[in-house]
């Protein structure tokens, strides 16, 4: 396993600036979250595409891996949180997100990611579970050919409050969706507030599917991401099932809410996982 972090809790550094500090600490993968100055898809696409090739070059020279993001809050629409999805109401809404997911794929593939991480989004209107899964299957087809045309790896990541939100709607959707590049991310934190338990079990039975993992401390009931020790998950278990699933891809800490204080949060963060990931 790699041990990495989420861009997403850096929001107040140049991206090539996180990448510096965290290979300073130690950390062997980035999860790039798309975002204003990341990577960004607006604005000036030169400028875009030198920061693409930058930070390639730094990956490179750190020997880091690192994965894609898309689940900025505010960069499509800046009214509304995450907004449009792959299930919003609006078809082009929806044919925005896929645009957005395209480009991720395209800085995916300039930056050698293990995959992109996207999710459903939250179902807005009152259409029912079967209509909203079938437009989200539609939603999904231009994607998954996207990400076959490139063969990029998609982590489908199911999270509370959104469509998909369990384990359970998961596999329901997995049945709909024909293609070996449609594959899993992780959030460990998401099993715990939603007590899908236990937890090793559940990575267990999931292991051959997950591409990606984010990480962070969480108690039932409550979606707050929580620096480790603060809340209930017991991450000796998660470790030991990872390492029974074979999982050694990226293991991505996500805490979005500590940009304030990156540097000291990815440091404490690695502090803890360290000797569970890489005992002597």
């Amino acid at each position: 396993m790699r041990i990495g972090y989420n861009t997403n809790g850096f929001a107040h550094h140049d991206p090539l600036d996180a990448v510096d500090v965290l290979a300073d600490l130690g950390y062997e993968s980035v999860a790039f979250t798309v975002d204003h100055g990341t990577l960004t898809p607006f604005g000036n696409t030169y400028m875009a595409d030198r920061q693409a090739d930058h930070l390639a070059a730094l990956l490179a020279e750190k020997k880091m891996a690192c994965v894609i993001e898309s689940g900025a809050r505010f960069l499509l629409d800046p009214k509304r949180k995450h907004e449009p999805t792959l299930v919003s109401p609006d078809r082009h809404g929806r044919q925005r997100r896929f645009e957005f997911i395209r480009h991720c794929i395209d800085e995916a593939v300039k930056l050698k990611a293990d995959c992109v991480s996207l999710w459903s989004g939250k179902l807005l209107d009152d259409a029912s579970p079967k209509a909203a899964m079938d437009r989200l299957v539609e939603a999904l087809q231009p994607v998954i050919e996207y990400a076959e045309q490139q063969q990029m790896p998609l982590g489908f990541e199911p999270e509370p409050g959104m469509f998909i939100d369990t384990m359970d709607r998961f596999a329901e959707l997995c049945e709909r969706i024909d293609s070996p590049l449609f594959q899993l991310t992780l959030d460990i934190g998401h099993l715990q507030c939603q007590a899908e338990l236990p937890l090793g079990a559940v990575i267990r039975e999931w292991g051959s599917r997950i591409v990606n993992v984010h990480i962070e401390d969480m108690k039932r009931g409550v979606h707050e991401h929580l620096p480790f020790g603060e809340g209930e998950i017991d991450f000796s278990e998660v470790i030991s099932a990872l390492r029974d699933a074979n999982y050694k891809l990226g293991l991505h800490v996500e805490l979005s809410r500590h940009s304030h204080e990156a540097p000291t949060m990815a440091a404490l963060a690695m502090e803890f996982l360290r000797p569970l990931v890489h005992p002597k």
